[in-house]
């Protein structure tokens, strides 16, 4: 039989213990079920949207491929807005289903954090108890036991109680250290669900880029199909003689060679986009046959055989990226802006519109091309994943795309066409990347 006393402290340890599995009933604003429920439904109406913005890529598609009329010109640039809307509602229900994770996440560490001082409580006190009982001596104990087999069994009960009194210190100090890493998780989260919300603002911002391209569409054109059409032959007219010379500025380069590049397949490079982005480019995989968002490849691609007078004959030197406008475009890698431009700023100039070129330390280079803003400098360093500007559709562009084009740098130069044989096109003052034809490099072999 234990002593009164001894007895007592074991009850109450092992009550307290019992305690600890009650959760408070102030922990929660809402329950975790109800909480979980709603990340789901938001996770429902993500997956509807992206299947809205796949079936706008696939009406995209279909657009790019018919006769360029001025009905299928304004409405290609509804559809990329609807389809623009659409991924800002995608977003707002992705930082709804954080928050909601930051909430339940919130709700847990308050349970922890409650758990954490009833263990405090409960151990001090059991302390403080078995402190009184180990004042009094052994021999003390064995006279106020009723046998010694009573006062032996006491002093064991007492060794088992601090033995699991350490347990609990031990267990404490792992409750600490869970709740440290669930706060740098939530404080990564909050940090993610920022990136969120600054790429939804510049997404809202282009909205009112996308209605100005198709008011200044309407103006040039006076709503009329047959001005549009005259439209479109000029550009096309401008667009082959800047090819044309661009070309022989080009085959007058010398060659660079093979040597000063990377190994293909070497992967070196990173998508030049998000990964909320790649996450929208899952969901129109079906539309484009492809994971990645790209609506056209490097080289003698479908589209570039059928309209020769656009590339020369010499094939796509890029690959297209089907992007909303405003989308942060990103650096594939570290490296030096060799330069950046505009060819909008020349009227008459149908090329790249604005772009940006990075320098890497490999022996590549980087060109984002028909973006709607600059985000860098010529001279300034910048690290993979920086943004480097928005996606658009400036230059000669029938569609919102980033044109992500990579070089072997050592055959690179930021020249114009009039530095060239005294060129006269409207592309003659305007400033651009040039390169021999062998440094053209296609992307697939690096990202």
């Amino acid at each position: 039989m234990l002593p009164v006393r001894t007895a007592s402290v074991l009850s109450f340890l092992l009550l307290a213990l019992g305690v600890l599995s009650v959760v408070p009933p102030h922990t929660y604003a809402q329950s975790k079920d109800e909480i979980e429920a709603q990340i789901n439904d938001h996770n429902r109406k993500i997956q509807d949207l992206e299947k809205e913005i796949s079936q706008y890529q696939q009406t995209l598609n279909v657009l790019g491929g018919q006769k360029q009329t001025l009905q299928s010109a304004i409405k290609t640039i509804d559809v990329s807005r609807q389809q623009t809307s659409t991924q800002i509602r995608v977003t707002e229900n992705k930082i709804s289903a954080a928050n909601l994770k930051l909430q339940e996440l919130s709700g847990e560490i308050s349970k922890k954090e409650y758990l954490i001082e009833l263990d405090k409580r409960t151990v001090a006190q059991s302390l403080r108890d078995i402190q009184r009982e180990t004042d009094a001596s052994i021999v003390e104990q064995l006279f106020s036991s009723e046998s010694i087999a009573d006062a032996w069994e006491a002093v064991d009960t007492k060794a088992t109680i601090g033995a699991a009194l350490r347990a609990h210190a031990n267990a404490l100090a792992a409750d600490k250290q869970e709740l440290a890493v669930r706060q740098v998780e939530e404080d990564a989260k909050k940090q993610e669900l920022s990136s969120h919300n600054t790429e939804l603002n510049n997404q809202k911002k282009t909205l009112d880029v996308q209605i100005s391209e198709k008011d200044k569409l309407l103006t040039e054109t006076k709503n009329q199909e047959s001005v549009y059409q005259d439209l479109i032959a000029t550009k096309r007219a401008e667009q082959k003689a800047f090819e044309s010379q661009l070309s022989a500025l080009e085959n007058s380069l010398k060659s660079v060679g093979a040597a000063s590049v990377p190994a293909v397949g070497s992967g070196i490079l990173a998508w030049p986009y998000s990964a909320a982005f790649k996450q929208s480019c899952d969901g129109k995989a079906g539309a484009l046959g492809n994971a990645y968002c790209i609506t056209q490849y490097f080289g003698n691609t479908a589209f570039a055989t059928a309209n020769a007078q656009i590339y020369n004959g010499a094939g796509h030197n890029a690959i297209d990226i089907g992007m909303p406008v405003g989308t942060p475009v990103l650096a594939a890698l570290s490296g030096t802006v060799l330069g950046t431009g505009n060819t909008d700023a020349v009227p008459g100039c149908y090329s790249f519109g604005k772009w940006v070129m990075v320098k890497h330390a490999n022996g590549l280079a980087t060109l984002y091309a028909h973006l709607s803003t600059i985000g860098v400098s010529p001279g300034q360093s910048v690290s993979t994943g920086q943004a480097v500007g928005n996606s658009g559709m400036t230059g000669y562009a029938t569609g919102p795309h980033l044109h992500f084009g990579v070089y072997a740098s050592a055959g690179v130069q930021i020249t114009t066409l009039g530095a060239y044989r005294g060129a006269t096109t409207p592309c003659a003052n305007a400033s651009m990347p040039v390169a021999p034809k062998d440094a053209y490099l296609n992307p697939m072999s690096y990202l």
